[in-house]
């Protein structure tokens, strides 16, 4: 499956910013979505993730902040992100797992918020 993000951008901090990552085949039996984020020095870490169950897993620095959603009639997966901060500055990944275990990754979309 192909993986596309977009939605990213150049926000102040307190803002708002939408990523959407759209597939090119139907999600609905896909395993898990999530997105991932790397700054600049530092490794790839898990931002949200959500089961085809709808159960969501967040990091903890994201928490009451970020929200994933999966819409499996487009074929697209959310990350809503609020009140956003410098240190969320980074390159957001999107993921899919599936049934096998085999995972895909979309290229990324910068996401800077400025102070």
């Amino acid at each position: 499956v192909q993986l596309q993000a977009s939605g990213g951008g150049l926000v102040q901090a307190g803002g708002s910013l939408r990523l959407s990552c759209s597939a090119s085949r139907s999600i609905f039996s896909i395993n898990t979505m999530g997105w991932y984020r790397q700054a600049p020095g530092k490794q790839r870490e898990l931002v949200a993730a959500i089961t085809r169950g709808d159960t969501t897993n967040y990091a903890d620095s994201v928490k009451g902040r970020f929200t994933i959603s999966r819409d499996n009639a487009k074929d697209t997966v959310y990350l809503q992100m609020n009140s956003l901060k410098p240190e969320d500055t980074a390159v957001y990944y999107c993921n899919a797992v599936d049934a096998t275990v085999r995972a895909y990754w979309g290229k990324g979309t910068q996401v800077t918020v400025s102070s």
